[in-house]
């Protein structure tokens, strides 16, 4: 008889309780009490020891039951009809030396069923005379006797406790053996070690708090923990591309951009977040443990690399070795650190502020950063943060960069804002958080200031310091601003004038304007000390304030005016860039230096500073700067400029207290010249000149589908709700893309108007609906929509997500962030699921999976706890998500799982494949070179592994294909910036296509 024909019958349900009277009853703990002993496999057997309930004769029973029950059903006795006798003898004897081995529970568990099989022959007597057959089959037997018995160990729950006590002893043995060593023989790997634990506590102090500007209130304070402050915004991507899904919306949370690309360049308007989520980048990478989802930076080394400051002396742009130093770092790196950092693949490089550095210069600054792409290829993540229109679109495309840019905040996250700040403000200001949340809902001047955290903050202060009334309009926000920092703040404090000086506002804003109006005219934000100083000892004279001493005045406006910093002990700055702009803005208007503001128009840094000029002219002023920017565009010599200019008019109009009618007649005519957009990078800059864009962009009718989605867009864009009406009129549309676009909007628009105006219209046909919060969740039961295409977001409460998903049943679910409620128990009664994407980090077991649906997707990121193997009850899953380093056990678990036709995963993670896995169902493959190892890839082991592979996807890294003889049974091999090496080797029968 076949071994396998005997296991088989051998690992029958029925077999198990036989086995396990073998064994005496369980006892509870790890057995640490009394003498602290091992628990010796002697006392775990019912057949020794003083209280056993089996003799060796029960044993022999039990032997010759299993061997009778073996000998049962089709194809005959697995060995001679006449050997039974002895085959029983023998196979008693063998179960009988389990009392006599020397060795406790978690040993034998660790030998493994075979190895314990032959220590257990080894301790029996040899059976004499017996066939081939029946040693064959005492083989067997015994070796799947060993597989129950060592089940039932570690089943017993002072198993589960002793394992525990041995690892814990193991590895505190193995950590004092490496320190002795490390002690003994100190070497580079101890000193990295030593030094990243001071450097990452460093960044945690240096960035752990975040500045909540307006927070300047009695008993309270301007600088709050990160972790609590932070609030996480949304990212959107370039929706472009034939092969896109056009249900899927490209957006994502900025935060977790980094854990789905390693290189992006996140652009983002002035106060939106940009440098805010650099720093909670670099606090989540230096935590322990991580805060929740952002686990896949654990164990990453960040780089936090402002341009403004790596450059503000002219100096060449710095190598790793200098990236410390450069950034002001005290500490000092062992030699070679930063170096074996990066060749390791785990550094998290955060270049800060493109847009910061004179255009000039941006063309270095990206030599710099492809040398060092290119020294440091694998492994780490690359975030670069840029103003939107600083570089174009296509910039760092071809360095495998991934373009993102922030998103201004949806009502949703303004809420969640205010109700921070006012937490953050102590007590004293709780009275006017809900006033002000209900003006932002009704009051759309209000909404129309709060749409980045700069913002928000800056309304909220002014809200409470002006008890419930907030001034009309950008301009006068940032005045009522300036005043309340500049006098009132100290004033209301009873401050008096700690450096000996007392200025009113309009003095200290003459001598910021200064400051501000050098830094923009020298393209710099940042400037020498000993300068800003002298610019000041400069004003005074003329300003009559000969009797301050400049020093003491410089001081006061550095420590008091809440607007200056100190960067380094030599340099000065801004807290934030918008207030430069307001105030070199205001200088220029008083010096009307109308040239300079035309001259640099089409300098993505002036581009606020210009809009804010016109805020501070007068009506004459206003038109003609707005006039002389309709002429630059006429001059333009392409419709990227002519639209940029065209566009900046249209927003600067926004800004103006007061215009002649026929110029905002002509501007508004000419803004409908670049009307529908031609891109969706078009269709988000119209945006920005807010809601007179509506009344020019055009109705569904007579529309190609394409344009029809690009005007959604743009529209989409328009951050009020008097976009509700327009985007209605889209609501019929047929397109998907024009659909998906409309249900993305739902969450930056009011929750009932918009589904009653849009949502509720829509044709649902392969719709993906997004559900990201209780509002919208209340509003899809209200409606009794069904949705087959299902997101729904962690802010959803359990209760409400249950009854979403009972009521839906959808056929594709995605759990953004993570699971409703933290669990996945609002997944039992669904029938329909065939895709379900799992939230990044989540914590899961198959087990927790919906049973009988007909599962043909499943997308994750963070493995079950419980392994693959449970997916098997699946038939109809035929693809797994990427696999990024995939454990021996994990590919022994594959092979449970034969109907996988499709996978993705690192050509590195071959390595850790036993020889004995072959997948021969995966007809599909996409393998990712590079990596930490930094090595050539051999096909060879992709042959082995997957020998009914059809197609293959090679991408990144270097494949050595000379020796892969098997490769003629490949239909093709399309490559992806890979460099195929030996390709005299490739069977004619391999095509090989860029």
């Amino acid at each position: 008889m076949e071994p396998a024909l005997i296991g088989t019958r051998l690992a029958s349900a029925a077999i198990g309780p036989l086995l396990r009277k073998l064994l005496a009853g369980d006892g509870p703990g790890a057995g640490l009490t009394g003498a602290d002993r091992p628990v010796r496999l002697a006392s775990l057997l019912s057949f020794r020891g003083e209280k056993r309930t089996l003799t060796e004769k029960d044993v022999r029973k039990l032997a010759a039951t299993l061997v009778a029950r073996t000998c049962e059903g089709p194809g005959g006795p697995p060995f001679p009809p006449d050997e039974t006798e002895a085959v029983t003898d023998a196979l008693a004897a063998h179960l009988l030396a389990l009392g006599d081995l020397d060795m406790d529970d978690v040993q034998a568990v660790h030998l493994g069923p075979r190895a314990l099989a032959r220590r257990l022959r080894a301790a029996a007597p040899a059976p004499d005379g017996l066939a081939a057959d029946s040693v064959l089959y005492l083989d067997t037997a015994t070796e799947w006797a060993c597989h129950h018995i060592l089940e039932f160990f570690t089943r017993r729950s002072s198993f589960v406790a002793r394992t525990l006590v041995e690892q814990t002893r193991g590895q505190a043995a193995l950590a004092r053996r490496v320190e002795a060593l490390a002690a003994a023989h100190p070497g580079p790997l101890a000193e990295d070690a030593a030094f990243e634990r001071r450097y990452l506590a460093h960044l945690a102090r240096k960035h752990g708090h975040l500045t909540l500007y307006g927070i300047d209130l009695r008993d309270t304070r301007e600088e709050w923990p990160l972790d609590v402050a932070y609030l996480s915004l949304e990212a959107t991507g370039d929706a472009r591309g034939p092969d896109r899904d056009p249900r899927e919306h490209a957006s994502v949370r900025a935060d977790l951009a980094p854990a789905a690309h390693d290189r992006i360049l996140l652009r983002g308007q002035a106060g939106s977040g940009k440098t805010t989520l650099v720093q909670w980048l670099t606090l989540a990478a230096c935590a322990t443990p991580p805060a929740e989802g952002m686990g896949y930076l654990h164990g990453r080394v960040p780089f936090v690399l402002p341009l403004r400051a790596l450059t503000r002396h002219g100096e060449r742009l710095p190598d790793a070795e200098r990236f410390l130093s450069a950034a002001d770092c005290p500490l000092t790196p062992p030699d070679g650190w930063a170096d074996r950092v990066l060749s390791a693949g785990r550094g998290l490089v955060l270049v800060d502020g493109i847009d910061e550095i004179p255009e000039a210069e941006r063309g270095r600054a990206r030599d710099w950063l492809r040398g060092l792409l290119s020294a440091y290829e694998g492994g780490n993540r690359w975030l670069v943060t840029s103003r939107p229109t600083a570089v174009r679109d296509d910039w760092l495309a071809r360095d495998g960069f991934t373009e993102l840019t922030l998103s201004p905040m949806t009502p949703a996250e303004v809420a969640t804002f205010v109700r921070r700040w006012h937490r953050a403000a102590g007590p004293a200001a709780a009275p006017y958080e809900q006033r002000l949340l209900d003006s932002l809902r009704t009051t759309e001047h209000v909404a129309q200031l709060a749409t980045n955290p700069l913002m928000c903050g800056l309304v909220c202060a002014l809200h409470h310091e002006r008890r419930g009334y907030l001034p009309r309009g950008r301009g006068s926000l940032y005045e009522a601003a300036l005043s309340m920092l500049l006098v009132r703040r100290d004033r209301e404090r009873g401050m008096g004038a700690p450096y000996g000086v007392d200025l009113d506002e309009a003095p200290q804003i003459q001598l910021l304007q200064r400051l501000a109006y050098w830094m923009t005219l020298n393209d710099r934000f940042q400037m020498a000390r000993g300068h800003a100083e002298s610019l000041v000892a400069e004003a005074l004279p003329a300003m009559g304030l000969t009797d301050h001493a400049p020093e003491q005045v410089f001081t006061h406006l550095l420590h008091r005016s809440g607007l200056l910093r100190e960067p380094t002990a030599d340099t000065v700055d801004f807290v934030h860039r918008t207030f430069q702009d307001y105030l070199a803005a205001k200088a220029l208007v008083d010096h009307w230096d109308i040239g300079v503001l035309v001259r640099n128009a089409t300098d993505d840094r002036w581009e606020d500073v210009l809009r804010m000029a016109v805020g501070h002219a007068r009506p004459r002023e206003a038109a003609e700067i707005l006039g002389e920017l309709l002429k630059a565009a006429d001059a333009a010599a392409d419709r990227p400029s002519r639209l940029r200019l065209v566009l900046l008019a249209a927003t600067a109009l926004g800004h103006a207290t007061e215009v002649a009618p026929e110029v905002r007649a002509e501007i508004l005519r000419r803004t409908g010249e670049v009307i529908p957009p031609r891109d969706p990078d078009e269709a988000r800059e119209l945006a920005g000149a807010g809601r007179m864009l509506l009344e020019l962009l055009p109705g569904p009718e007579g529309l190609d589908e394409r344009t029809a989605h690009l005007v959604v867009v743009a529209a989409t864009h328009v951050l009020s709700d008097a976009a509700i009406p327009f985007l209605a009129r889209y609501a019929d549309h047929p397109s998907l893309g024009v659909r998906a676009q409309l249900v993305w909007a739902w969450q930056r628009y009011d929750a009932r108007a918009y589904a009653d105006g849009v949502v509720a219209r829509l044709d649902p046909t392969e719709l993906r609906l997004q559900v990201l919060d209780d509002e919208r969740a209340a509003e899809l039961l209200r409606l009794g929509l069904a949705p087959e295409l299902l997101d729904l977001s962690a802010s959803v409460s359990a209760d409400r997500a249950a009854a979403v998903l009972a009521r839906c049943d959808p056929r594709e679910l995605r759990l953004l962030d993570h699971p409703p409620g933290g669990e996945l128990a609002p997944l039992g009664p669904l029938g329909s699921l065939e895709y379900l994407a799992l939230p990044t980090d989540a914590v899961w077991r198959t087990t927790d999976l919906p049973e009988g649906v007909p599962l043909r997707r499943l997308n994750f990121l963070s493995l079950p706890e419980d392994g693959l193997a449970g997916l098997a009850r699946y038939p109809l899953l035929g693809e797994l998500p990427y696999l990024p380093e995939p454990t021996p056990a994990v590919w022994r678990d594959l092979r449970a799982l034969p109907q996988i036709e499709r996978m993705t995963f690192s050509a590195e993670a071959l390595a850790d494949c036993p020889e004995d896995v072959v997948l021969p169902g995966v007809s599909f493959l996409v393998c990712y070179g590079g990596g930490r190892r930094r090595r050539d890839h051999s096909l060879d082991d992709v042959v082995r592994v997957f020998p009914g592979l059809q197609l293959l996807y090679l991408s990144g890294g270097t494949f050595d294909v000379s020796r892969a003889g098997d490769l003629a049974a490949l239909r093709g091999i399309r490559t992806n910036s890979v460099v195929l090496t030996g390709t005299e080797g490739l069977p004619s029968r391999v095509r090989v296509s860029a």
